[in-house]
């Protein structure tokens, strides 16, 4: 249950940062596409923050915690970009097209953070037997 909150906390607040924006953006330029995409994006910030999660659920190795996550991308975020009027998806090639874009920005993403906390955990260490 802990989890559970700290997930739903993780979510929210990005999503109600997005949702403030996007009112805003409202109220100051009147509907407009802008203001539906930042709340699709806060939608996703949702997703991923709810999901992040997954990495501290300490009895699962590395390789299930990515697999997980990326599962639960791909029956939230995946769909969300296509429901979103984004991209096109007029056919089988335009969803393959969102499905490798998706999967692209996934990948960096995970890259990019992985990295990035790889380089902290050592420089920590370094610290530490100083």
């Amino acid at each position: 249950m802990n989890l559970l909150r700290k997930g739903l906390i993780r979510g929210l607040i990005p999503f109600v940062f997005f949702a403030i924006i996007s009112l805003l953006w409202t109220l100051l330029e009147g509907s407009s596409a802008v203001s539906k995409h930042l709340m699709i994006y806060g939608l996703i910030a949702f997703f991923l923050g709810v999901t992040s999660v997954i990495y501290e659920v300490g009895r699962w190795r590395f390789i299930q915690q990515i697999v997980v996550h990326y599962l639960a991308m791909l029956v939230t975020v995946f769909p969300t970009l296509l429901l979103s009027g984004m991209y096109p998806v007029d056919s089988i090639r335009d969803v393959a097209s969102v499905y490798f874009f998706f999967n692209k920005v996934g990948l960096v993403l995970f890259l990019t953070t992985y990295f990035i906390f790889k380089w902290r955990h050592l420089a920590y260490m370094r610290e530490q037997s100083e």
